[in-house]
């Protein structure tokens, strides 16, 4: 593989390169008839990574992209500015065993968050440490569940990105481990009995006894007994279901019940059963099922410490309601409406405060209204409003924790995350007897964040609904057309909230403005959001995304020359649809781990679990709606396109890194843009997967995002106006 040209790079001035010519990419002449449409894919073979073409091309490409990176003005000051603002660190709320409480914390200059344990007396001392674990930085932990108890540890870490979750279980007094790995926990929970010598978890079973095509699928829920070997342990759950069945599980504190959720890969259509270990027979418990997939709805279910059976459901409400119910008669006709549905906010989830030693109960009830947290009190036993706990600001929560039943004291007191664009993630305490919010625990670092302004905006998108965005910049009203950065997500019912971005704040602070678009597809309003950016109604969330930067340069924050896109994951899929359908709004786009080829997405890796969010290439109707949109297919010759940067990392195991390789090579290959000013160019990661990563590799794709994009909508990243 060779340069079909020369490149030249620039020399003192910062010009990224004089003359550039892409990487040869031979094109198929292959086209095929799906359903009637003539479908063609020339650049199939960039689909195989071990193909001799495709190391060829990649490495050709590896060696383009540096040569452009490498030399952007600002990159040492954003380098040095995004190290600063990431020193803040961070912390999570407190989860409490016996007294015991069992939280992360990433000190300034750490890569990894690090597990603690804090004594009733206060003194902490570390329980896990991935850095010590491997100094190379490729392993991230990716959840821990401490015993009831509190003397023991599951824990589950990954190594290089794969996200495939090794199990393991640390003694807390002596930090030896009692076990592990055991293999195959991907996304697995950790539900313990009491004494800690049992727990309930999620496994894959074994692969190689699987069809070659389901072998990342077929996941069991199994019953383990502490130093036993894992291969006698009880499948509890999951046979005969759909083999792309996830689950999820919750055990009382008193160890009675066992609750658990699951749905088909990634639907929203929950099925919810109930087990009463004390009647289980040879450990296997009976399973009474509540709700099924083909009721439709969202439902999650929890036994509180109340021995009440609560249940949050979509159930004749999309914004959720709150019912409860007698765990012994647990079926729909027995659910009693707690708090109903509220038209304006959602509700996202319950913790139940108080209710031993004289304190009297309360539910907390976490919500957010237009994608901005709220937290309320209500009464129990009538579901009465009692009152709404004051925040600190505009922001976001981030989970919530209460004392367990072992822990002698602070019953009445609330611990939640908190953060907001400009306010690194701290823990708040709440104390019902006073009514006061305090804040429990800063972020570790001090770091001094630039003067911002954040609002939330509305603007009406093409078929006349109302949309929001978030906008953060350095003056509160347009003053003069800048360099913007708009993002988004607008799927799989995720929300994007106020939080703090060390990447937000240093485009704004190099005089740029950045915003967030609560895009259809989203979970910001409810279920019927959610549904209302997906199937044949998908192409409302990228409407949503035009009409968002069409407000933006209408009411001068910015022009086409200076808009920036950026995505990820789905969020790929949104930028990569936005570049193609809208060319002419966008001066540049860093499309990330991104979904590209709808027609063969269900092909590779998770892919197929997506099918209920987008549609299946396999049917006629759903193949014509992917078609639509589809960015891969949608680029055409001749066209002037913005610059673009892919980033992928070639461990991820849920987006196949070939829908990054494919767009790349037809967007070189079609766009009738001076290379030299809007390069198209893709950046690759090994060992490195879709989710976690270490602060120093966050750093390094951050600086060659935004220097990227800063150099392509001129924003002089070493000014901080």
């Amino acid at each position: 593989m060779v340069f079909k040209g020369l490149v030249i790079v620039g020399g003192v001035t910062g010009t990224p390169a004089s003359t550039m010519t892409y990487p040869a990419a031979e094109r198929l002449d292959l086209v095929e008839d799906l359903h009637g449409h003539q479908v063609a894919d020339p650049y199939r073979w960039l689909e195989d990574p071990a193909d001799p073409r495709t190391e060829a091309w990649s490495a050709s490409q590896d060696t383009l992209t540096r040569s452009w990176l490498d030399t952007l003005a600002g990159r040492d000051s954003l380098d040095g500015r995004l190290r600063e603002l990431l020193h803040t660190g961070s912390v999570s709320t407190p989860t409490w065993r016996a007294g015991r409480a069992f939280f992360t914390r990433r000190g300034p200059g750490e890569d990894h968050p690090v597990l603690y344990l804090r004594e009733a007396d206060g003194t902490e001392r570390v329980l896990l440490d991935v850095g010590q674990l491997d100094p190379s930085g490729r392993t991230t932990l990716d959840s821990w569940s401490p015993s009831l108890e509190g003397r023991l540890l599951a824990y589950q870490i990954s190594v290089g990105g794969d996200e495939h979750s090794l199990l393991h279980v640390l003694d807390v007094e002596t930090g030896e481990l009692v076990e592990g790995p055991i293999d195959r926990c991907r996304y697995s929970p950790v539900g313990w009995l009491p004494g800690g010598e049992e727990f309930f978890y999620v496994r894959q079973l074994d692969p190689t006894a699987l069809p070659e095509d389901e072998r990342l699928f077929h996941r069991r829920v199994w019953r383990h007994r502490v130093g036993s070997d894992p291969s006698t342990d009880l499948n509890v759950h999951g046979d005969g279901l759909d083999h792309t069945y996830y689950f999820g599980l919750t055990t009382s504190q008193d160890g009675r019940w066992l609750v658990v959720h699951g749905s088909p890969g990634t639907v929203r259509r929950d099925s919810v059963w109930i087990a009463d270990l004390t009647a289980a027979v040879d450990g296997l418990p009976r399973f009474r099922q509540l709700t099924t997939d083909a009721d439709g709805i969202r439902c999650s279910a929890w036994v509180a410490a109340d021995g009440r059976l609560y249940l949050l459901t979509t159930l004749d409400a999309p914004r959720f309601r709150l019912c409860v119910t007698d765990p012994t008669r647990p079926e729909r006709e027995h659910w009693t409406e707690l708090v109903a549905e509220q038209p304006d906010s959602v509700l996202d989830s319950v913790r139940l405060l108080g209710g031993r030693d004289g304190v009297e109960p309360t539910l907390v009830l976490a919500r957010t209204r237009h994608a901005v947290s709220e937290l309320h009190l209500h009464d129990p036993a009538t579901g009465a409003h009692r009152g709404e706990i004051a925040l600190p600001g505009s922001g976001s929560v981030h989970g919530m924790s209460t004392v367990d039943k072992l822990t002698t004291d602070e019953d009445g007191v609330l611990w939640f995350g908190w953060t907001d664009f400009v306010t690194p993630v701290c823990v708040q305490r709440f104390t019902l007897s006073t009514g006061r919010v305090e804040l429990a625990e800063a972020a570790p670092g001090a770091v001094s964040v630039p003067d911002v302004h954040t609002q939330q905006l509305e603007y009406t998108s093409t078929d006349g609904t109302t949309v929001r965005m978030f906008v953060v910049s350095s003056h509160a009203t347009p003053d003069l057309p800048r360099p913007t950065l708009l993002t988004g997500y607008g799927g799989f019912a995720v929300s994007r909230r106020p939080g703090y971005s060390a990447t937000t704040l240093a485009w704004v602070e190099a005089g740029g403005v950045w915003v967030v678009a609560s895009l259809r597809g989203g979970d910001e309003e409810g279920e019927q959001w959610h549904e209302a950016g997906t199937r044949e109604r998908k192409q409302n969330v990228f409407d949503d995304f035009h009409s968002a930067a069409e407000r933006l340069v209408r009411d001068g924050w910015t022009t086409p020359q200076q808009l920036a896109i950026m995505g990820g994951s789905n969020g790929g899929l949104l930028v990569g649809a936005a570049l193609t359908q809208r060319p002419e709004l966008y001066a540049a786009v860093v499309c990330s781990a991104p979904l590209l080829d709808m027609v063969r997405y269900e092909r590779f890796l998770l892919g197929r679990l997506w099918a209920e969010e987008y549609g299946s290439a396999s049917k006629p109707e759903e193949l014509r709606w992917l078609l639509s949109y589809s960015p891969y297919h949608r680029v055409r010759q001749g066209v002037e396109y913005p610059s673009v940067l892919f980033t992928v990392f070639e461990s991820d195991s849920r987006v196949d890194p070939n829908h990054a390789r494919k767009m790349c090579a037809a967007l070189q290959h079609a766009t009738a843009s001076d290379s030299t000013k809007h390069p198209v160019l893709i950046r690759r990661e090994t060992e490195v997967g879709h989710a976690g990563r270490s602060v120093s590799r966050t750093v390094s794709l951050a600086v060659d995002q935004l220097s990227f994009l800063a150099d392509a909508t001129g924003l002089g990243l070493e000014d901080r106006t």
